[in-house]
């Protein structure tokens, strides 16, 4: 059986799915027809149901329950992992709710988590988190929130961080920040979700026992970032919620399913199962 698998060209997904589709695991007999893209992409081929299998925004998550459940491997959460409010100037938080924001992306965990800590900041605009840093440096946006690899390259290039929205989050919830995950399409059997799900954390286990060493696989998808940031990006973002999410990590999702609720109201509710 082939399936359809979609996640980003990041150094933690593949570090996560590597062995997995590049046939390093005995995957039964299952197959994987990879498409590797950004989230928000992804966010947006996930509502139209493109894939069997794909990483998701936890932030998009609510509006995709009728078609997708949550796997417990592969995803991302964490503590002192989210995403960062950079200015070009430092600045005070006050002033935030006046400000033209940069955001990546209206599904994206990172709109969730800005929308919690200022619910009443309203100019936003949203593009690549690739080009974020890039419209803050050139004013067209007083601010953006920067994910990923920008976390470790802000500084460098002469922005500020104002927030810390993943540590406003852990301080207002007590949760770990509930990034990305891995969702499966509710059309196939309980027991292959399940297959799926072992595989994935095997091919998770195959990576960390060869860890520190990088794939090719890794560094050619990493987008020319130096190997100290695909290490730190790794190290960051794949930890033992990559794993299993295990009951903490459950409350956490379940915890930004109710925020963004809030933030984009949607008749999607709690009648669907969540987790395989």
């Amino acid at each position: 059986m082939k399936l359809s698998i979609g996640f980003s060209p990041c150094p933690n997904d593949t570090f996560i799915f590597d062995a997995l589709v590049n046939g390093k695991i005995d995957t039964g007999g299952l197959e994987f027809d990879v498409v590797m893209d950004d989230v928000e992409t992804l966010n947006r081929m996930a509502l139209q149901e493109k894939f069997d299998i794909t990483k998701i925004s936890y932030g998009v998550l609510s509006r995709i329950l009728p078609a997708y459940q949550v796997l417990e491997s592969g995803g991302a959460l964490g503590m002192g992992v989210g995403p960062l409010l950079v200015t070009a100037k430092a600045a005070a938080p006050a002033l935030v709710n006046d400000m033209t924001i940069a955001l990546p992306g209206a599904n994206t965990t990172a709109h969730m988590l800005f929308s919690l800590a200022f619910p009443e900041a309203v100019k936003k605009k949203f593009m690549a988190f690739s080009e974020i840093e890039d419209a803050v440096l050139q004013g067209d946006a007083d601010a953006g929130v920067i994910i990923h690899e920008n976390r470790f390259t802000y500084e460098a290039k002469g922005l500020f961080k104002l927030m810390d929205l993943g540590d406003y989050w852990e301080r207002t919830t007590g949760n770990p920040i509930p990034l990305g995950g891995i969702v499966m399409n509710r059309r196939y059997e309980k027991s292959l979700m399940i297959q799926v799900n072992n595989l994935i954390r095997q091919s998770l286990e195959h990576s960390r026992n060869a860890y520190p060493e990088l794939s090719d696989f890794i560094r050619s998808n990493a987008q020319e970032m130096e190997e100290d940031v695909m290490r730190k990006h790794i190290n960051l973002y794949v930890n033992d919620y990559s794993l299993n999410l295990g009951p903490r990590g459950r409350a956490a999702v379940w915890q930004m399913l109710e925020i963004a609720g809030q933030v984009i109201p949607q008749p999607v509710a709690g009648s669907y199962e969540v987790f395989v």
